[in-house]
């Protein structure tokens, strides 16, 4: 039984691995050719702290946000950027 485990997780390993060097790859030849990088409209609120550990809410319009064209969410291949499928599906972004 611990060998189909051990070889289920490294199967597992090894498929997570290959989605992820092949979205790099993608995104990397996306970026070289112009159209790695898109921009989504979201609604933008700023939030204030209060006492006894409340927020209060203010709309401040719309703002443009920079987001990848890839699969994978930020901080894996793209440095720290949200992907637009993501970015587009959560269109409010709240500045603490």
């Amino acid at each position: 039984m611990a060998r189909i485990l051990a070889r289920a997780a490294m199967w597992l390993l090894l498929v997570a691995g290959a989605v992820w060097a092949s979205d790099w790859l993608i995104w990397q030849g996306r970026v070289i050719a112009g159209g790695g990088y898109g921009v989504v409209s979201v609604d933008r609120f700023v939030v204030a702290s209060l006492k006894g550990n409340k927020e209060e809410y203010y709309p401040d319009g719309r703002v443009e946000v920079r987001c990848t064209r890839s699969l994978l969410p930020e901080g894996l291949p793209q440095a720290g950027g949200k992907p637009c499928w993501w970015v587009e599906r959560n269109p409010v972004y709240f500045d603490r």
